[in-house]
């Protein structure tokens, strides 16, 4: 074998490997040119996803929520009660000794949280358990609670600036639930601002359905796993007749009518769950929803069926038991399933709703509508236009310039808009403007890669060398700058993605993913042509 057509040669193999490539990604992309209704005539084994059109091409639907910012509040002064009885009463394992509560309340109007005290001996070791209480992430010099004695009660209450600070931050944390509710994979688009102080505005690309959104926003996704009080009557329960530290919580609709009588205070809480997806129900017919749990949500979990094998265990979402399992035997593995009468989608539903977090405050719908696209269809008409003329006008430009080979340039030109379009569809992600512009970009880069390359291979020939060790040289010369260069923008395109929203992102997925389909058209699929040329034909001389 000649060592200078080592680059050039590749196996039978090799190129259909390549040329496969290339046709799987037409594959992909074929589907959007054909309408829903013909899709949905495919054979399975077919792709189907399309690539979306963005709010600025299609249009969509828009919710403008507010955040009920008091209740995030009211809800952080509550869960101190239960905290606070702990501390006051503590395990004999603790060491420490038990204090003895008169009452322990909450009133909302005023936002104070009052521990009365049976003994004036304990009011300092009281003080200094519920201060300990409060000191968990605090800044230097950072105060978010006020915390006052006066004779056998002690007062407990937020400053001004905390309250302000945790009602930004659920609005701040509303709108990445929000997000991971409706683009989990991060490829939509979806635009989710704030506006003012408590609202947001939520913008979702070809979605025609605000209703349907608003179904998947507005549920609190609240889990907690309860231990059940079998010794409360349940129709005492509904009559309101429960002894303190009870609640009644009724079955879903689709577990049946009913309800059962829970302790208040979960043994897990749902922030304590890291993972949860749908699978078949190993045990028959229907779906189940795993689930795994941190370190801490794995030890209260192992701990707690441990102890009480044969006893119920409510899964609670929503105020609504979606599961109440007999504990067979002890899970401490960190993982375990909710297993009902689940569909795939309300499994996967559940799944999602729970995988995303539950939403901090409670969102209200202000406004709902169907949006049409931010620009006329002319100036969509006329954007289509001027891509389609400066493509065309580059294709004959590499032919006028590099005669064979620009022709190899402008198939591999091709090939990368063909594969671009082929993974945007597979990933079912969402083109705007911002994302156009990327792929144009990235169409320039595949073409200076090009350009890079015959240019070497252009003073090789000048230098008096062969057409094949010529080309040899120029692809190995030009290796190193094409792969450089399209690193670096590849690391820039990450990052993009990482730290930006809506168009940014959409500018991100369309640029790394152009950046590796023309390195690859570019580099390799060119490299196919002018070494199957060259090594079949042999010129003894080539012009470029």
């Amino acid at each position: 074998m000649n060592a200078s057509a080592i680059m050039l040669r590749f196996s039978r193999f090799q190129t259909f490997g390549i040329l496969g490539i290339i046709l799987l990604g037409a594959l992909f992309a074929a589907p959007n040119f054909f309408s829903d209704e013909t899709r949905g005539k495919f054979p399975g084994f077919l792709p189907k996803s399309t690539i979306n059109l963005g709010l600025d091409l299609q249009g969509g639907s828009y919710l403008l929520l507010d955040v009920n910012t008091e209740k995030v509040i009211d809800d952080r002064l509550r869960g101190f009660l239960s905290d606070i009885r702990r501390e006051m009463r503590p395990s004999r394992a603790s060491g420490r000794e038990r204090i003895r509560i008169d009452n322990l309340s909450f009133n909302p109007e005023t936002d104070i949280v009052t521990l009365r005290l049976q003994n004036e001996a304990d009011v300092a070791q009281a003080t200094e358990r519920v201060r300990e209480l409060t000191r968990g992430g605090l800044a230097l010099g950072q105060r978010n609670y006020n915390l006052n004695s006066d004779g056998l009660e002690i007062r407990l209450s937020l400053t001004e600036e905390a309250a302000q600070r945790f009602a930004a931050e659920a609005v701040k944390d509303s709108i990445e639930v929000v997000r991971r509710r409706i683009d989990p994979a991060g490829n939509k688009e979806v635009s989710i601002t704030p506006q003012g102080t408590n609202r947001i505005v939520v913008q979702v690309p070809g979605d025609d359905d605000p209703e349907a959104l608003k179904a998947i926003i507005n549920r609190t996704g609240q889990l907690s796993f309860h231990r059940h009080d079998p010794s409360v009557d349940v129709s005492d329960a509904i009559a309101g007749v429960l002894p303190p530290g009870r609640i009644y919580v009724p079955y879903t609709e689709a577990e049946g009518p009913g309800g059962l009588v829970l302790f208040e205070d979960a043994e897990v809480s749902g922030d304590m769950v890291i993972d949860a997806s749908m699978s078949q129900n190993v045990d028959g017919g229907g779906f189940q929803i795993n689930f795994s749990f941190d370190s801490r949500g794995a030890l209260r979990f192992g701990a707690y069926t441990r102890d009480n094998i044969g006893s119920l265990f409510a899964i609670v979402l929503d105020n609504e038991i979606i599961s109440s399992p007999v504990i067979q035997s002890a899970i401490t593995g960190g993982s375990g399933r909710i297993t009902g009468s689940f569909t795939a989608q309300e499994a996967a539903d559940t799944a999602l709703l729970i995988r995303s977090g539950a939403l901090p405050a409670e969102l209200q719908t202000v406004e709902q509508r169907s949006v049409g696209p931010d620009l006329g269809r002319d100036s969509i008409e006329a954007g289509t236009k001027a891509l389609i003329i400066g493509f065309l006008a580059v294709i004959v430009y590499m032919v006028i310039s590099y005669g064979r080979f620009g022709i190899y340039a402008d198939i591999a030109l091709i090939a990368n808009v063909v594969l671009i379009a082929g993974l945007l569809s597979l990933f079912g992600s969402t083109l705007t403007l911002p994302g156009i512009a990327g792929i144009v970009l990235t169409i320039g880069m595949a073409v200076d890669a090009n350009v890079l390359i015959f240019e070497r291979i252009r003073e090789e020939l000048r230098g008096g060398k062969d057409p094949i060790r010529a080309a040899e040289v120029g692809y190995e010369k030009a290796r190193s700058a094409i792969f450089d260069a399209n690193i670096t923008t590849f690391l820039a395109a990450l990052i993009m993605f990482q730290l930006g929203a809506g168009p940014v992102r959409g500018f991100a997925i369309t640029l790394a993913i152009g950046v590796v389909t023309s390195v690859f058209t570019a580099y390799v699929l060119t490299r196919v042509f002018a070494g199957g040329y060259l090594l079949g034909k042999r010129p003894s001389a080539m012009t470029l």
